[in-house]
């Protein structure tokens, strides 16, 4: 339950640094995707590193989660 809280933590803080909510001075991948939008034609790089970024590093925290909950929950292993 918790790895899913870190990843809706992590795609908020992203998806509000995008909007511009968030500190300016600040280093965030949301940050780093709505400058890059402006160069998107010229350097697709620029989005797609941080995008991929957000991508793994959420699905990360969910597929350890999802390990620790099978390993470690006494429900699952009776069956």
């Amino acid at each position: 339950n918790s790895s899913l809280q870190v990843g809706s933590a992590i795609l908020t803080e992203a998806g509000l640094s995008f909007l511009g909510l968030g500190d300016p001075s600040l280093v965030s991948w949301g940050r780093m995707l709505s400058i890059a939008q402006m160069y998107i034609r010229r350097a697709w790089w620029m989005a797609a590193f941080p995008g991929a970024a957000i991508f793994i590093t959420v699905m990360a925290f969910n597929l350890i989660g999802d390990g620790l909950n099978d390993a470690l929950n006494p429900r699952l292993r009776e069956r």
